[in-house]
C-alpha cells in the first residue's frame, strides 16, 4: 500500500533555481548533453551533475550515455505537465526591458509545453476541437469525442497508432498563461508534429515560442476556426 504523495520532495527539486533551470531547458529542448545544460544553467558542469543526479533520482529526468556525452531527457510528460502547473502559482517577474517584453509575449501567444502546443494559440486549438466534437471536456481534462476519428484524420493523425502507445491519447493541460486547457497526451504531440511538418509553426531559436507562419495562420483559420494575430 502507498501513502499520500510526497509533494514537499518533489517540490524541493525544483526549489533550487539551477535545477529548475536544468527541467525547463529540456522541456523547451528536449534531449540535452550535460555540458549544454551546465551552459544553460550557467553552473559548472561538476556542480550540474550534482544536481542533475539528483533530479535523476527524484523521477524529473532519465539519463543514457551516448559516447563520451550523458544525455538527459524528461523521466515522463507528466513532469511537464506539473511545472506547467507550478507556472500557474509562480511570482512573474518584472519585465525590466522591451527584450524580455517580447519574449514574455511571444511565450504567451504560442510555445511548446514539452512536446504540444500552448499559449493562446494552443488554447484556441482546444477549443476548436471541442467546438467540432473531436474533444470532449470532461472532469477538467479531455476525452476523444464521437468525432474524433473522422475529423483527425482529415488533420492527418492516425487515431489507431496513437491508441497503441504507452501513454495517455489525450489529457488537458492548464496552460498558466491563459488559465484555460489546452490539448495534451499523445494526441497533443501529434498535433503539434503534424503542424511542424505541414509548415503552420516553426520553432524561434533562444525560447520555447513558435511562430505561426502565413501559411499557419491561413491554415488554422480554414481548417479549425482558429484566429491568429
Amino acid at each position: 500500500m502507498q501513502g499520500d504523495p510526497d509533494i514537499a520532495a518533489a517540490a524541493a527539486l525544483l526549489a533550487e533555481p539551477a535545477r529548475a533551470v536544468l527541467v525547463t531547458a529540456v522541456i523547451a529542448d528536449g534531449e540535452l548533453p550535460a555540458t549544454e545544460l551546465a551552459a544553460r544553467a550557467q553552473i559548472a558542469p561538476s556542480t550540474a551533475s550534482e544536481h542533475l543526479a539528483r533530479l535523476v533520482a527524484g523521477g524529473f529526468l532519465s539519463s543514457e550515455k551516448h559516447g563520451r556525452h550523458r544525455y538527459y531527457r524528461l523521466a515522463d510528460p507528466a513532469v511537464a505537465a506539473a511545472v506547467e502547473a507550478l507556472a500557474l502559482v509562480a511570482p512573474q517577474p518584472t519585465v525590466r526591458s522591451l527584450r524580455e517584453a517580447t519574449r514574455s509575449e511571444l511565450l504567451r501567444e504560442a510555445r511548446t509545453c514539452y512536446d504540444h502546443l500552448a499559449g493562446r494559440v494552443g488554447v484556441a486549438l482546444a477549443r476548436s476541437l471541442e467546438r467540432d466534437g473531436t474533444l470532449v471536456r470532461r472532469n477538467s481534462g479531455y476525452d476523444l469525442g464521437p468525432k474524433s476519428g473522422a475529423r483527425l484524420e482529415e488533420l492527418g493523425i492516425d487515431l489507431a497508432a496513437l491508441e497503441r502507445l504507452r501513454r495517455p491519447i489525450v489529457r488537458g493541460c492548464l496552460d498558466w498563461s491563459e488559465r484555460e486547457l489546452h490539448v495534451a497526451g499523445a494526441l497533443g504531440a501529434a498535433l503539434a508534429d503534424r503542424f511542424f511538418e505541414l509548415g503552420w509553426i516553426r520553432r524561434r531559436d533562444g525560447n520555447r515560442s513558435v511562430e505561426v507562419t502565413a501559411r499557419g495562420r491561413d491554415a488554422f483559420s480554414a481548417d479549425l476556426g482558429v484566429h491568429h494575430s
